[in-house]
């Protein structure tokens, strides 16, 4: 039963689509009400009609992560809706390009860094009132295997990620006082529509299953699952760690 999330309320960043969209669903499934945030509206309602098909509160609060004052105004709508805020989930951020480190133009490292890192340090900010004040509390931030090594031509989205699994051991120190655990949870090659532009060709394909043990993609469900674990008290001794789920990517020689 420590795998419930029964009488807990989440709010979830990039909860429109994908591995956001599954977490949101999961947490609802284990009792919690969620929050949910994302630009889309009309794909929120449709992830809300799911949460609330499980009996659970939805709060739809929109917000693009790249604009900070927006981010703080959907946490705060978010506490004020469901009275609070105790999981925290850092998921929206990606990456939609691959190129040479030498031919990139620094505006693209930039918004990756506005999207997967500074977004999670404008949400977290908002969030910290909420978190300490409900004495038991959870934030996972989304990551990725390419922040565990070299990336070659996705320079800019390794960094981001390392950056953001940085942050989460620092923020687990300062708020172990608070009762507040902050991990990171870490997917390996998702399916999902943001890893499309990975699959345009076979080669490119190819390249990226043949270093996965498993030799498939994952699926945003296998994601969604570990971080109910990470929200729930079946990982109350937990924190500032990297939950790594990526088919066995990470151990290859």
């Amino acid at each position: 039963m420590t795998f419930r999330l029964d009488g807990r309320k989440a709010l979830v960043t990039g909860a429109s689509r994908g591995i956001g969209r599954a977490i949101a669903v999961s947490y609802a499934a284990a009792g919690a009400d969620v929050a949910i945030s994302a630009r889309d509206e009309a794909k929120l309602a449709e992830v809300a009609a799911e949460i609330e098909a499980h009996g659970r509160k939805a709060v739809i609060v929109p917000a693009d992560v790249l604009d900070g004052d927006a981010v703080r105004a959907a946490v705060d709508a978010a506490a004020l809706a469901l009275d609070g805020i105790d999981i925290l989930v850092n998921n929206a951020g990606g990456n939609s390009f691959s190129t040479p480190m030498a031919n990139m133009r620094f505006s693209g490292w930039q918004k990756t860094f506005s999207l997967n890192v500074e977004s999670i340090v404008h949400a977290c900010q908002a969030a910290s009132p909420h978190l300490q004040a409900a004495n038991s509390a959870s934030v996972i931030n989304v990551s990725s295997v390419a922040s565990l090594a070299g990336t070659p031509f996705m320079s800019h989205y390794g960094a981001a990620k390392a950056a953001v699994s940085s942050l989460t051991k620092s923020l687990a120190i300062e708020w172990a006082h608070a009762g507040v655990r902050v991990n990171a949870l870490v997917p390996g090659w998702i399916e999902t529509d943001l890893t499309d532009f990975l699959r345009v060709d076979d080669s490119t394909e190819t390249s990226l299953l043949s270093r996965v043990p498993m030799q498939r993609w994952g699926m945003a469900h296998e994601i969604a699952e570990p971080a109910v674990f990470l929200a729930s008290d079946a990982s109350s001794f937990m924190t500032g760690q990297q939950l790594i789920v990526d088919g066995g990517l990470s151990v290859m020689p």
